[in-house]
């Protein structure tokens, strides 16, 4: 990377040059995008930064010091230009969340590089791969929020999106080489309608941290304090809560339920930081969590045995159709898809037909060996019962 000479990007860090901006991209027929947000520095990340690029320029759009941005929305929804972005499900849902964008003409050069069957999917070793750049990645865990960003910190951004226009060009490419164009069009425009997860604190989250449900009730009544505990913290100091406590931390003060100082600085993972800081706090959390009622873990109705039978039977289909295609299997088709048909059960073609009505291309490589599939399950479980 040292050694490509590029123009410096060009900076837009005020509403006039963002007003200036649009209509110059509004004459494009495609560009790139990416973003930065600061995860790791905040207790609820924002996006600090927009990289796009054209053909020609690359830009830097600076939401921290622009007080409206919102004329980059009618860019992003324009079905007209297309908008190329590497990974873009995370990037999705960051800019509706802080900003409502929706993105219309999407098209993922990662998604096209697993419906190729590509080993390595990481924008660096794409880069390094199609176009000989080697990107440094000392900036991958940066503090996108803090400015001034040095100018190597602006160069590394830039290189998101630099090259994503003449990558598209090779991944169409490709795509259209081998068939298989239509599914990575299907995905891109699942994309683009994706669910939007909740952006806030549940109280009831302790239960995803790794080994809490095999405490006991006790120290899971304690957990469950001490995660309260955490997010308080996290929140008043806006830092992210492993920033403040990690959940290997959390699990070893639950399971060992310290009464006092002396025991709680014995604990692996504690500092004397987090002792001077939180000590006093922690313990009060274990003597409440000591006396709490036993949390109740939320849980789903329990799955009919049928469908879960023949979910597992497609996933087993899915699996032998991915291996024989040498992609991932979720390139076949989502969990979520196998799970509705194994919920539906459809018995006919157009049955499965209205439940892959967005996966057309998908249903007409796949549609009779599903079906087949299915009608094979039932004989299978009582073999397998015999």
């Amino acid at each position: 990377m040292d050694e490509l000479k590029l123009p410096p990007p060009v900076l837009v860090q005020d509403f006039n040059s963002l007003e200036r901006l649009i209509p110059q991209l509004q004459k494009e027929e495609r560009i790139g995008i990416d973003t930065e947000s600061n995860s790791l520095y905040a207790y609820k990340e924002q996006v600090c930064l927009i990289q796009i690029s054209t053909s020609r320029t690359d830009y830097l759009v600076d939401p921290l010091q622009i007080n409206d941005i919102s004329p980059m929305g009618s860019v992003l929804a324009d079905s007209s230009i297309e908008k190329i972005l590497h990974g873009a499900e995370y990037d999705v849902i960051c800019l509706h969340r802080d900003f409502n964008f929706q993105i219309n003409n999407l098209f993922d050069s990662r998604v096209a590089c697993r419906t190729l069957g590509w080993k390595k999917t990481g924008l660096g070793d794409i880069l390094e791969m199609e176009f000989h750049v080697r990107v440094n990645k000392r900036f991958q865990r940066a503090n996108w929020g803090k400015r001034p960003l040095p100018g190597d910190q602006l160069h590394y951004a830039r290189m998101d999106t630099h090259f994503l226009i003449p990558l598209r060009e090779k991944l169409v490419q490709s795509l259209r080489n081998s068939g298989r164009w239509e599914e990575a069009y299907e995905e891109n425009q699942r994309l683009t309608h994706i669910p939007l997860p909740e952006n806030g604190f549940d109280p009831e989250g302790f239960w995803n941290i790794t080994h809490a449900t095999k405490l006991s009730a006790h120290s899971q009544a304690i957990l469950r304090e001490l995660y309260l505990l955490r997010d308080k913290y996290a929140r008043s100091q806006n830092r992210p809560p492993f920033k403040v406590m990690g959940n290997k931390t959390l699990l070893e003060i639950a399971e060992h339920a310290p009464h006092s100082m002396g025991e709680l600085e014995t604990l692996h993972g504690m500092t004397s930081g987090q002792m001077h800081r939180y000590g006093d706090e922690i313990l009060r959390a274990v003597r409440i969590g000591s006396t709490a009622p036993r949390p109740v873990r939320p849980r789903s109705p329990k799955a009919n045995e049928s469908v879960v039978f023949r979910y597992k039977c497609l996933l087993d289909w899915r699996r032998e159709a991915a291996l024989q295609r040498q992609v991932e299997s979720d390139v076949i088709l989502s969990k979520d898809v196998v799970w509705e048909i194994a919920s539906e059960n459809p018995t006919g073609m157009e049955a499965l037909r209205e439940l892959m009505r967005d996966l057309p291309r998908r249903l007409e490589l796949y549609g009779d060996q599903i079906l087949a599939e299915l009608r094979n399950c039932p004989t299978r479980r009582r073999k397998g019962k015999r």
